[in-house]
């Protein structure tokens, strides 16, 4: 290694001990002049400047310096529009220049004194989309900055943009530019979202915080307490219970969630040395925060992904104990019961969690409706709704709102008049047995086609509803969700107990059963992912499956196993790009289904595919010959399609299911299958959407798979159109060449 490497190593060394001294300082300012210093001394420049951004000013403020004079600090302000520091802050790109002043955007501060400075070098520190400030380094010319020189500081300034932030959070605080102040005053009383699952729901606001407050460190709790050997049998009754409400609902979870938390209650590392901290003289509280802290920390700072969410676990048990701690501060009701939580993100360890202690309703401040948690919420028919609006985590644990997840409708604390029409609403709504008694057996259009409803299902626990509401079968049984819930993957003998209940409940009708399709924005916590640069073009679904056949293998011969000589079920494998992959993955179902006593075996299921990648368009032919199925799933389709990351919220809007080339591209693929008298349905959202639904009907399609609670609406809207009404809405659609003519013709 050369010696200014080294160098440059040892200063980011230094840097980062510089860093940790931020930590309990009552000095601010010392310490980011002490950064200041640092960086001047190693890195041999005459200046060295800390610029900070006021956000509520719109000013960059010059906080500290080496080199300049003093009493310019704090003095020289200016705008993101004004002078190079402002440029690059602006354009969020550092910028090097041999003789600054000569710059069309150079802006003289006289108050300065840095006349004799011309080489110049200006990174801007940010945290995401939010600016910071700028760090800027000044010489004498011809003393330019080298490309070496430059790459450094740009590391430099990504490790220092966190504390900086932190700072400059600090020294607004301590001038009084930032007051304390009620933000959930400051809320709009009614917020408009997105619907998740349907429903309404009232209760007091309840923000969910993955790093909930512990004791702090050195800080004994005050109370009586029982002794800490009751508080921990307490918690060890509450998971149990907990545990067991969690399996009657959600049979794939089993004993997902409070497994591991029970197994740390009998740990002598983790509660024997809670113990061992009362027994030297520690309150009982103090001994419970100071061994969580400290175990959440070892986590925290893991290389495992699996073992880095292991943390929130930890915290979740050391409140629940120290709940128990003071059993006559606490009421008895669960953390969630009866409470509308407002979350960031959720886990979907996180949602079972919150459906198990009977949560009213959930708002997630941004996301997607077809996320995975999304669709978990509305599997477990929990109101929800998605809403793009940070401030609302600001919202007074507490405070009450009302969730309309019929239209995504938010109401912070709604007027009385608004109260009773909800209240009357909700009272009025029609109950599954008033709905199920409106269905018709059979879905026809209103000129006698058929058109089969199945129903898409994500849990064991959705299948009465589909029953009631007459879906025809299950067109997706989405198998990831066992995987996803679990601390490791689940045992072929877990699997096959799911799917049994499943194909038992279901019997004559036709099941679908999609292998496992996990990966993008479905991550397997326990599976080492980490480093995947774009998860959704990454080792997920088939790729996945296919890499490590005996997770497929452990699948397939649950599945195989399960049927029991029902021949009604189908096997459907994910994100298939190539004929290779199919048959590949078509001849472990065969190899498995050999492997089955010949009286049990049954005949071989019907082996289908997943339509949703661009590359299929083009291969049907090939397709047709060796797949006996087909499903169009349209969510991915759209995103690899159109490059949109659905899950990302920032190109939401490029996320257009009525694109001319995704429209044009779903009836390429449907064309040849149906030429060739191949099952092809329909199971992504929008087969929910009418106006999409009458184009697939347009086409040629006649089995749909939807989330049963919509089916009512799908079975009437169908009910009013004729297939020659549909077939001509097809054609006209296929005609347009730009969304704006699409948009006008649907009326979006």
């Amino acid at each position: 290694m050369k010696k200014q490497d080294r160098a440059h190593l040892k200063l980011l060394s230094d840097v980062g001990e510089i860093l940790s001294l931020l930590t309990g300082s009552s000095d601010i300012t010392e310490f980011l002049q002490r950064v200041t210093t640092k960086l001047a001394s190693h890195l041999n420049t005459a200046v060295c400047s800390i610029y900070l951004y006021d956000e509520k000013s719109d000013d960059i403020v010059l906080t500290t310096t080496v080199g300049l004079k003093a009493s310019s600090v704090g003095v020289t302000r200016l705008r993101l529009e004004e002078g190079l520091v402002g440029k690059a802050l602006r354009e969020l790109k550092h910028i090097v220049l041999e003789k600054a002043s000569l710059h069309p955007e150079f802006k003289y501060f006289p108050e300065t004194g840095e006349d004799p400075y011309e080489c110049f070098l200006a990174v801007p520190m940010r945290r995401g989309v939010e600016r910071i400030g700028v760090l800027v380094l000044q010489r004498e010319a011809p003393h330019k900055f080298t490309e070496s020189e430059v790459h450094l500081v740009l590391a430099l300034t990504s490790q220092l943009a966190g504390t900086l932030e932190n700072a400059r959070a600090l020294l607004a605080l301590q001038s009084g530019t930032i007051q304390p102040e009620n933000r959930a005053d400051k809320l709009p009383t009614f917020l408009q979202g997105k619907s998740v699952c349907p429903g309404v729901k009232s209760g007091p606001a309840y923000v969910f915080r993955r790093r909930a407050s512990l004791i702090p460190e050195g800080a004994a709790k005050e109370g009586e307490s029982v002794d800490l050997e009751t508080a921990i049998s307490a918690t060890a009754k509450e998971l149990t219970a907990l545990q067991q409400q969690l399996a009657n609902r959600l049979p794939e979870a089993a004993s997902l969630i409070s497994e591991a938390q029970l197994l740390m209650l009998t740990d002598p590392g983790f509660v024997g040395a809670m113990k061992a901290k009362v027994v030297e003289g520690a309150p009982p509280a103090q001994a419970v925060s100071d061994i969580a802290r400290k175990y959440i920390r070892l986590f925290e700072n893991s290389t495992h992904a699996y073992l880095r969410e292991k943390a929130s676990d930890v915290e979740d048990l050391a409140l629940r104990i120290l709940k128990n701690l003071f059993p006559l501060e606490n009421d008895a009701r669960s953390s969630y019961k009866n409470q509308v939580v407002v979350a960031r993100d959720l886990f979907p360890s996180d949602i079972l969690k919150l459906a198990a202690e009977n949560v009213n309703a959930i708002v997630l401040v941004g996301g997607g409706t077809t996320s995975h948690v999304a669709i978990l919420a509305r599997s477990l028919q929990i109101p929800s709704i998605i809403i793009d609006f940070q401030e609302l985590l600001q919202i007074r644990d507490g405070e009450f709102v009302l969730v309309d997840g019929e239209n995504g409708h938010l109401y912070v604390n709604p007027e009385e008049e608004t109260r009773r029409k909800y209240e009357k609403h909700i009272q009025t709504t029609e109950d599954i047995s008033v709905l199920a008694s409106k269905i018709q057996e059979e879905t026809r259009t209103r000129d006698g086609i058929r058109v089969r409803l199945m129903s898409n299902i994500n849990l064991l626990g959705e299948l009465d509803l589909a029953l009631q509401l007459k879906a025809e079968g299950i067109g997706l049984y989405r198998t990831e969700f066992p995987f996803l819930v679990r601390d490791t993957f689940p045992s072929c003998n877990d699997q096959l107990q799911i799917y049994r209940e499943l194909f038992q409940r279901m019997a004559g009708r036709e099941i679908t059963i999609r292998t496992l399709d996990a990966g993008g924005d479905k991550m397997l916590s326990y599976f080492d992912t980490d480093g995947e640069p774009n998860p959704e073009l990454g080792l997920c679904s088939i790729r996945l499956t296919l890499s490590h056949p005996e997770i497929l293998e452990d699948q397939l011969k649950a599945i195989l196993l399960a049927r029991e000589n029902q021949n009604r079920i189908r096997i459907m494998f994910p994100m298939i790009a190539s004929p290779d992959e199919f048959l590949t993955a078509k001849e472990m179902v065969v190899q498995q289904w050999k492997k089955l006593p010949t009286e049990t075996r049954g005949e071989l299921p019907q082996i289908g595919m997943m339509l949703e990648l661009p590359a299929v368009v083009d291969l049907m032919d090939e397709f047709v010959r060796i797949a006996d199925f087909f499903s169009i799933g349209t969510n991915d389709f759209v995103q690899y399609m159109l490059a949109v990351d659905r899950s990302n919220e920032r190109v939401a809007d490029f996320y257009c299911p009525h694109h001319p080339a995704v429209l044009r591209g779903i009836n390429r693929m449907v064309r040849p299958a149906l030429a060739a008298g191949k099952d092809v349905s329909v199971c992504g959202e929008m087969a929910h959407d009418p106006k999409y639904l009458r184009f697939f009907v347009g086409i040629g399609i006649r089995k749909l798979s939807i989330d049963p609670n919509t089916i009512p609406e799908i079975q009437q809207c169908l009910a009013t159109e004729t297939c020659a009404s549909m077939e001509k809405y097809a054609q006209d659609l296929l005609k347009c060449t730009s969304i704006r003519e699409i948009e006008n013709l649907i009326g979006a």
